[in-house]
């Protein structure tokens, strides 16, 4: 059977589907958005904790650092789950646009 342009994957040396030559760099970038991620939710759950506790708690920099390195998704799951900093101003304002301008990236670059 001929490939066509309609192909979605091709096999490689080990019968392993790759769709291009850019796959260790995909798979890359998306381990790292998982990391990110899950680093930006466990940071929620860690100070909703603290602040519980009454112990030290983390820098809303921080918690934004960490949404605006891709972990926006998590820092919205944890934000959610664990109830915290969802009145807190300017947080709130500041993560809903770290939110949009990476849904915006996204976008964009999906268009590419």
């Amino acid at each position: 059977m001929p490939a066509d342009r309609w192909t979605w994957a091709r096999r490689g040396r080990y019968g392993s589907a790759s769709v291009s030559g850019a796959d260790p760099i995909q798979a890359l970038l998306l381990t790292a958005w998982l990391l990110a991620n899950l680093i930006a939710f466990s940071l929620f759950g860690m100070d909703k904790r603290r602040a519980r506790r009454g112990l030290r708690r983390l820098p809303e920099r921080t918690l934004l650092l960490w949404a605006m390195a891709g972990g926006s998704a998590g820092a919205l799951a944890g934000r959610r789950l664990f109830r915290h900093k969802t009145r807190k101003q300017p947080f709130s304002t500041l993560l809903w646009l770290i939110v949009a301008a990476q849904a915006i990236a996204a976008a964009a670059w999906a268009l590419l």
